[in-house]
């Protein structure tokens, strides 16, 4: 009966993620509640998630990105990125300079921030160059998902598996593991873009109202783009029931939407999104009392950001990140292990010095440091952990997995490996990369038991897939941030992205086997 009862609030659960009813953090917990009432779940089991190292690492990894954003280091690279004359303005040379770079960045530092200074600088370049902005947003999310892949801390999905794979027993990914399919699906999924992005992605799209933006500009206001977060408090309010004017210091000029420019007349009975991009008229304090809000996820008013932070602290903080890789790499070495048997020098010891350098030094704003921190997505692992468990307890992942391997005697353990990386991929299309990585660990663990094989190829499969969100907006934040900066449609994500799942499929269930044997 508990098998069943669990698919039945799980099937819920989904829909509620895929329908977008709440925060995916709040959908979950739910989720983990409803089987803590039913007594598949103890109290304390439903709590172990909030104290789970991959956690609390991704969480102090928020900080250590906002330290080195606030550096202003990253501005300063995509400068020399960017080609400053004209005959380096082809698309493909700018990608070819552009691209890895960003890959390489995004391996070792929070996705959303990298997006959040990179795509108003593209843009603005893209403008003053006469580029077509559209060819290069996309291909600057995909490039920041890539990289993620190829380390451990590259991605929270990434550190949200290992904990789990050290909860079921097993010896987690050390820093670069990953990194042995995730460079090589990396390589191969720029190489595509480099080659196909400039015929599969649309030119630029001319707003309707673009004759009145010059009137738009006196009196000391000018135009600003936002991107709304989650924690703008009116989403899912209609924009005429909500004061934005007297609530922000702001009049919304425009809605990009899935492609889509609306103006002010034709939405006002429009309802906000997460997502939305809202082009609004404003002066400079509303960069001064908004710019680092938390309800908006970008904002940009056509110009560099300055944080005046002091030279020594700029270069500290990307001191402080390299120092914080590399220990956490050589305290993964067995000699290192064996000089210091009670020091567990992880990623978790050196992200949590570094994180509290950085905050008695104020290269964060110490005072404001919760803003930084995405607690929905925190809230999301440590439930996700929670319904992973549920599934476990209730022998509902032994029974998917039995009827599974049933089917499926007759065919090789990739065929399933390749089975769960598209549910897996799927999942993470539809909702969120973490809520899938959950639902997929103890299907995987329980398939790979139930076939009498290392569990190891199919923890690493989800890995992959889980952060393989390319046909999508939806399915990562990236992707939702770039499509209204670029005004992109549904169908621009679904034309580009779709190969490059097939990639990464095809090099996962290739590579890994003969990486991590069964």
């Amino acid at each position: 009966m508990q098998p069943l009862f669990v698919i039945i609030v799980l099937a819920i659960v989904v829909l509620a993620l895929i329908k977008d009813r709440m925060r995916p953090g709040l959908i979950l917990l739910s989720g983990a509640v409803v089987f803590m009432c039913g007594g598949i779940l103890s109290p304390k089991e439903l709590l172990e998630g909030f104290a789970n190292k991959g956690m609390i690492t991704v969480a102090m990894l928020f900080l250590v990105s906002e330290g080195v954003r606030r550096s202003g280091m990253l501005e300063a690279l995509l400068k020399r990125l960017l080609p400053h004359n004209k005959t380096g303005n082809s698309v493909r040379r700018v990608q070819m300079r552009m691209l890895p770079t960003v890959a390489f960045i995004s391996a070792f530092l929070n996705n959303t921030p990298v997006v959040v200074i990179f795509a108003p600088m593209v843009k603005r370049w893209a403008e003053k160059h006469g580029v077509a902005a559209t060819k290069l947003l996309i291909p600057l999310s995909y490039a920041t998902i890539l990289g993620g892949v190829c380390t451990l801390i590259g991605t929270s999905t990434n550190l949200v598996v290992h904990g789990m794979v050290i909860d079921a027993g097993f010896k987690g990914f050390s820093m670069f593991e990953l990194g042995k399919v995730g460079i090589i699906v990396a390589t191969a999924g720029l190489l595509y873009v480099w080659l196909f992005s400039n015929k599969l992605l649309p030119s630029e799209r001319i707003d309707r109202d673009e004759a009145t933006r010059p009137d738009e500009l006196s009196h000391g206001m000018h135009r600003i783009e936002v991107v709304l977060g989650a924690r703008f408090p009116a989403i899912n309010r209609r924009i005429i029931d909500f004061d934005f004017k007297r609530k922000y210091g702001a009049d919304i000029l425009e809605l990009k939407r899935g492609g889509v420019t609306m103006i002010m007349h034709d939405m006002r009975r429009e309802r906000f999104h997460e997502g939305d991009t809202l082009v609004l008229l404003a002066n400079d304090d509303f960069m001064k009392n908004w710019g680092d809000s938390s309800f908006f996820l970008m904002v940009s008013n056509g110009k560099e950001q300055d944080f005046r932070m002091p030279r020594w602290k700029c270069w500290l903080s990307v001191v402080l990140l390299f120092l914080m890789i590399v220990g956490a790499t050589v305290g993964e070495l067995p000699a290192v292990r064996q000089a210091a048997p009670r020091m567990h020098l992880d990623m978790f010891f050196f992200v949590s010095v570094v994180t509290i350098i950085m905050a008695w030094l104020n290269i964060f704003p110490a005072r404001k440091y919760t803003k930084y921190i995405s607690w929905d997505i925190l809230i999301t692992i440590a439930s996700a952990f929670a319904i992973s468990r549920a599934m476990q307890n209730s022998g509902m992942a032994d029974a998917v997995a039995q009827f599974t391997v049933e089917l499926s005697k007759s065919c090789s353990p990739v065929v399933l490996l390749a089975v769960i990386f598209i549910i897996t991929n799927l999942f993470t299309e539809l909702m969120t990369n973490n809520a899938a990585a959950a639902l997929a660990f103890p299907l995987s663990l329980s398939i790979a038991q139930h076939m009498g094989v290392s569990p190891m190829p199919f923890f690493v499969t989800i890995c992959m897939a889980a952060s393989a969100s390319f046909s999508t907006p939806i399915g990562y934040q990236t992707n939702l941030i770039v499509q209204g900066v670029g005004n992109y449609k549904f169908a621009d994500f679904v034309r580009i992205g779709l190969p490059l799942n097939l990639i990464a499929l095809i090099i996962t269930v290739t590579v890994v086997p003969l990486l991590w044997p069964f």
